[in-house]
């Protein structure tokens, strides 16, 4: 199972998107305060998030308490950001690896990325452009990290009827 991890999300619609691929995928979404949106089940149920009751979701008042909880995260992480020295295609995602993504507006602090600057990813992008919407990278890592693992218990067919001639 993978863990994505928001430090500091401030855009509901993108933490939404990103709970329904967790959802799909049966991946962890760990979320860290604070928040720039209400998560209350009032707010989601408004949301129109009817996928929300089967996301496995865990909210953390700082990283500090999220490494405290999952000591194993520490082993096991990958911290997306623009300013990473490398590509996530050179890597290879383990099972229950941690994929950490900052807030839209300014990514993870980088004395975070620093102190793991191994572990630092990025997306292949063009010269001069900031980075991709924060849900779209998500899914990016996500799927990849999947891929690798084979998709485990995935359905890999759909139900469309062959044409017939």
């Amino acid at each position: 199972m993978i863990n994505i991890v928001l430090v500091e999300p401030e855009i509901p619609a993108n933490t939404g998107n990103i709970s329904r691929t967790c959802a799909v995928t049966g991946s962890r979404l760990h979320l860290v305060r604070p928040l720039g949106f209400d998560i209350s089940e009032k707010a989601v149920k408004r949301a129109g998030l009817d996928y929300w009751d089967h996301l496995d979701l865990t909210v953390y008042d700082s990283l500090p308490e999220l490494f405290a909880r999952h000591p194993e995260a520490a082993g096991n992480l990958w911290l997306a950001s623009s300013k990473a020295p490398r590509s996530y295609c050179n890597v290879a995602f383990c099972d229950n690896c941690w994929l950490f993504f900052g807030k839209e507006t300014k990514g993870l602090e980088e004395s975070f990325l620093r102190a793991h600057y191994d572990r630092c990813l990025r997306l292949p992008m063009l010269p001069g452009e900031r980075c991709l919407n924060l849900s779209n990278a998500v899914a990016i890592f996500l799927y990849e990290a999947l891929r690798q693992a084979g998709f485990p218990g995935f359905q890999s067919t759909g139900c469309l009827d062959a044409p017939s001639l």
